[in-house]
């Protein structure tokens, strides 16, 4: 099934397009228009379209008959992020298994070698950085291809921050809080500083976040 979110936000046809690819593995133009009861040109438009955003594949398949050569598509492997994953919910059923079998403090073991493991893949990619700024920057866009959303912020009145608006966690962090601090100190030890997480409510200043202030990038003057 099509992930239910991006419904909303997509196009009909092109949820039509990837959702019959995705029963078949792969179809031409043709043959996906026939099956979509839609005209060749439409579903062709379609197809191209999704091709550059780099949902789908193509090839060329020779013909059987005299003529040219028929455009072949499928799913390209950007488009596995558009159907349901095991997520949070498996996620907390295993964590609470490994409790039970291995004792209270076991989600927290387990989570401490999750940052873990996440610090040593993305200490490397940091040490391009010129500066604190550039690495703290790099950091969100490492985070952000985890699932995170988030925005590097700076003003005189607050100095440098990293300001998230999306965790993918954020449920575990409300079953198991001290990975909260687990997964600061991990950001701590990777920009070399001092952070201090405020979670900022949402209201009519903006919608809720989590903001991550260097305190070495602080307020001019302070």
């Amino acid at each position: 099934m099509f992930l239910p979110g991006f419904r909303d936000l997509v196009k009909p046809q092109w949820v039509a397009v990837i959702e019959e690819l995705k029963l078949s593995g792969g179809l031409s133009i043709s043959e996906l228009a026939r099956r979509l009861d839609l005209a060749y040109m439409t579903v062709k438009q379609q197809c191209g379209d999704l091709k550059e955003l780099g949902y789908l594949e193509c090839t060329r398949l020779p013909r059987t008959q005299v003529g040219r050569p028929e455009i072949f598509y499928r799913l390209a492997p950007k488009s596995s992020a558009l159907f349901p994953q095991a997520g949070v919910s498996l996620t907390l059923d295993l964590l609470e298994a490994v409790k039970v079998l291995f004792g209270e403090t076991a989600p927290d073991r387990l989570l401490f070698q999750y940052f873990q493991h996440q610090m040593d893949h993305w200490r490397p990619k940091l040490t391009k950085a010129k500066s604190l700024v550039e690495k703290a920057t790099l950091l969100a866009g490492l985070r952000e291809k985890d699932g995170c959303f988030g925005r590097c912020k700076y003003d005189p009145e607050r100095g440098f921050r990293i300001e998230e608006y999306h965790h993918p966690l954020v449920a575990v962090f409300e079953k198991y809080p001290h990975a909260i601090g687990i997964e600061l100190r991990m950001l701590e030890q990777l920009l070399g500083t001092k952070i201090v997480r405020k979670e900022v409510p949402g209201g009519r200043g903006g919608p809720a976040r989590v903001d991550f202030e260097v305190l070495t990038l602080g307020v001019r003057g302070a």
